[in-house]
């Protein structure tokens, strides 16, 4: 039976601009000889309500002092070239190959090298010699060791790449060399600012409600409440930021001075962007049977191996996982084991799984951003969802990068936020109050103003790690 639609769940239950009538006692009737029975300490319905931790768990904060954090990252140590073509015929001797690789300039091959050519439909290969390059025309001849000459047609689709070298006695060394290729990322951070406000007048009512947040104050004074709910809803936004982000592309409305004059016009690129665009996207959901997850450890051997992975997930996800691995077991259909103890009836029987070994080690978290029905927990899931994002692999420890505002190699997390800092400034998490009220004495403003500003970008090292797993092509 499906969970009914109603009675559902308040998706905002108190945040709004203006006071609400459900926060003071409205019903002052004296005609009525009898006061109501009333609870007076608040009660905690939908538990805690922020979704902060992510980013704790598995990054770390450092300071920058520019508008700009910029990075290299290394590139293969090995060439290959998957877009060439012969213009030999089949049974030819020798041929000259073109490489067309995409954003190619200069290619890595040189006379002397012995290279390995195979058809990208057939498999159909040879090995050969290289005997000349043109570097500037992005071409290179190559003699055959076999004697039956070229395996493939002159219009098949090539790929290309170096096994080693042979040269005769009393020759000359190789000629030309390589210089270490890398690429370079940039990221730039982005100001989040929240504000509360509340007149001095409302900061002298006592409620009778006793209130109680996430952070543990408490008190009859409802603009602590408030006030305090501010805090933790701007915590949260410092990661759901960081996750979500976007650039603004040229000629968006975001970007347009015009229709944007004010607000922020460059945007940043979070950790779901970043991954879905340079790294890894599993497009069909979630994984249920262990030969999706073969495909995706497959991808990760292509990547960089990294022997440790966390997966964050959503709730439907998690249990798609429990369930894949409870099959594994030859009772597990029948209910009466799942694990590695045996299940006496006094004893709670396990479930969950918290992780598995297959070629890498993956453990299993909830993310719990995934299922709050405020944010990606009430986005559509299943055949017709598109861009439904169910969970996000995260290889655990850190990667050696270039850091060129240090100068140096250094050791970082495969996330990190940088946010602005200086030996005057400290913005990765200022907070002020103004005003007349509050103990504020900073304007004839008869309120209390409590500011808050944070400028910070996430650091996405070695996207091509992480597996971003969600609905859609």
């Amino acid at each position: 039976m499906a969970v009914l639609s109603t009675p559902g769940f308040q998706l905002q239950p108190s945040a709004e601009q203006v006071p609400l009538s459900t926060n003071y006692i409205t019903n002052f009737d004296f005609l009525n000889q009898y006061l109501p029975d009333t609870y007076e300490k608040e009660f905690e319905r939908y538990g805690n309500r922020t979704i902060a931790s992510f980013l704790r768990m598995v990054g770390a904060e450092m300071p920058s002092n520019s508008d700009m954090v910029k990075w290299a990252e290394q590139g293969r140590l090995h060439t290959k070239y998957t877009n060439c073509d012969s213009s030999a015929a089949a049974a030819a001797d020798s041929a000259t190959i073109t490489v067309s690789d995409t954003g190619v300039t200069a290619i890595a091959i040189r006379a002397g090298q012995t290279v390995f050519i195979s058809d990208n439909a057939t498999g159909l290969s040879n090995k050969g010699i290289v005997t000349a390059v043109s570097t500037s025309a992005g071409t290179f001849d190559v003699a055959y060791y076999e004697a039956g000459g070229q395996t493939y047609s002159g219009t098949d689709v090539l790929s290309v790449w170096v096994y080693g070298s042979e040269f005769r006695k009393g020759t000359v060394g190789m000629v030309g060399s390589l210089e270490a290729e890398d690429e370079f990322f940039s990221n730039s951070p982005i100001i989040i600012k929240d504000k509360y406000a509340v007149s001095g007048s409302d900061m002298a009512q006592i409620g009778w409600v006793e209130i109680t947040t996430e952070n543990g104050a408490t008190g009859y004074l409802w603009y602590l409440k408030s006030e305090h709910e501010t805090r933790l809803r701007f915590e949260d936004y410092l990661e759901t930021a960081m996750i979500e982000a976007v650039p603004a592309e040229s000629g968006s409305g975001a970007a347009n001075s015009g229709l944007n004059p004010i607000y922020g016009n460059k945007g940043s690129e979070g950790i779901f962007y970043t991954v879905n665009d340079r790294g890894n996207v599993w497009g069909g959901g979630n994984p249920t049977t262990l030969q999706d997850f073969d495909a995706i450890i497959s991808r990760l051997d292509k990547q960089g191996s990294i022997e440790e992975n966390v997966i964050f997930v959503n709730r439907a996800f998690s249990f798609d996982i429990d369930d894949m691995l409870a099959s594994q077991n030859s009772y597990g259909a029948g209910g009466t084991s799942y694990g590695l103890f045996q299940n006496d009836k006094e004893m709670a029987l396990n479930l969950g799984f918290t992780g598995f070994r297959r070629g890498y080690d993956f453990y299993k978290s909830d993310w719990k951003y995934l299922n709050d029905p405020t944010m990606r927990g009430g986005l559509p899931t299943g055949g017709s969802a598109s861009g439904t994002v169910t969970g996000l692999l995260v290889p655990a420890g850190s990667t050696s990068v270039y850091d060129q505002i240090l100068g140096k190699n250094a050791k970082r997390p495969f996330l990190h936020v940088r946010y602005r800092a200086s030996e005057t400034e400290d913005r990765r998490y200022k907070t002020w109050i103004t005003g007349s009220a509050g103990g504020a004495q900073t304007s004839d403003l008869d309120a209390m103003e409590v500011n808050f500003l944070s400028e910070r970008c996430v650091c996405t090292l070695g996207a091509n790690n992480f597996v971003l797993f969600r609905y859609g092509a």
